[in-house]
This record gives structure tokens, sequence and C-alpha cells, in this order.
């Protein structure tokens, strides 16, 4: 069977990476979301298992020492990872698996899985980041301005991605997600066809 596709979204806090998720699940069908772990408390509206697995930082590091993560980082005093059992099962199963993950733990996929398709959403400007991060209302003055350092020095990596997209209008760029995932769908259909006799 043929192996899925693993499509990583990345992109600085407030860019809107999980609006376009969500709507991007919305218009393709039979996608699925690998759902990561975290040392991080649970925010009101997430849910065990559809935002992450919520986990001790005991149970984390044991996790980490077992290997049993593809990538794993320690992001604002927390910590995120991706099971590669997960990851595996889904991409064995000929199925198509969606990862929103930062630069850091993007690097580190690829090194493991080069045919990764690395996507990467970005705000118009770092004013424009601002001001949607003021909007959100969820952060300190300090936080913020973590925030804001981390997102200039992610924005720097973006060339290193296969697509950027600029989410100054949210029809417009998950529009372009959707795309660019099904371009991707549609060139393994036409490889498929071609190897038929």
């Amino acid at each position: 069977m043929k192996k899925g596709h693993l499509f990583i979204l990345s992109g600085p806090a407030g860019v809107g990476k999980g609006t376009l998720r969500k709507i991007l699940f919305r218009e393709v069908e039979d996608l699925e979301y690998s759902v990561s772990c975290t040392t991080r408390k649970m925010r009101a509206g997430e849910a065990e298992g559809r935002d992450y697995h919520y986990i001790s930082r005991d149970e984390f590091e044991g996790m980490a020492d077992r290997g049993e993560f593809l990538e794993w980082a320690e992001v604002h005093r927390n910590r995120y990872g991706t099971r590669k059992s997960d990851v595996e099962r889904v991409l064995n199963e000929g199925r198509d698996i969606v990862l929103e993950i930062d630069v850091k733990g993007c690097r580190k996929i690829k090194e493991s899985e080069p045919e990764a398709i690395r996507i990467f959403i970005t705000a118009p400007s770092l004013d424009e980041l601002e001001n949607r991060l003021e909007e959100r209302g969820t952060e300190t003055s300090e936080q913020m301005g973590v925030r804001l350092r981390n997102a200039a020095a992610e924005m720097k990596h973006a060339a290193e991605y296969d697509h950027v997209i600029v989410n100054h209008d949210v029809a417009r760029a998950s529009r372009e997600l959707v795309e660019i995932i099904k371009s991707y769908r549609n060139a393994g259909r036409q490889c498929d066809d071609l190897q038929q006799p």
C-alpha cells in the first residue's frame, strides 16, 4: 500500500494556523490531524484528545526517554511532542496526516520523514501579528513580547518551507491551503493511474 502524505503546518502564534486548519478539515475529506502531547494545562473550550493529550511532565519525560516522540520541544515553559506511533499508523494505512508544529519541530521531523510537505503560515507583517495577538487577549504584555520575539525569529525560516501562505485574508489563505493539499493528493492519484496496467 502507498504511504500517505505528511503535511506540516508551521507559523508564529496568532497567525491563524488553527483557523485555517479547521477550514481545511471541513473542505478536504479523509485527513487525519495529529494530536500532540503537552504538559501545559487545558484551556477553556479545549478537550482531551481533540486539542492535545494533556500529560504530566514526568509522563512526558518518560516517553521522550523511550524515544516515543517524532519530535518534541519546550515552548513557553511547556513541553509539546508528536507521538511517532500515531503518525506512522496513519501514513502506513495510506492516509494523509496534518501536523501543526513549530519551526524546530518541523526540522526534526524532516530528518526522519524527508517526504514531509512543509507549509508556513505567516502574517503580512509583525505589526499585524501584534494587533491579532492583542485582539485575542490571551497573553500578558510580557507573554506578548516573548511571542513577538519568537515570531520574528520564526518568520526568518519561511524560505525553508515548500510553501508559504500569507494570511492577509482568511478566505483566500484557506483556499490556497486547500489547493496545496489537493495538488499533492491529485499528483499521487495520477501516479497510481499511470502505474495501472
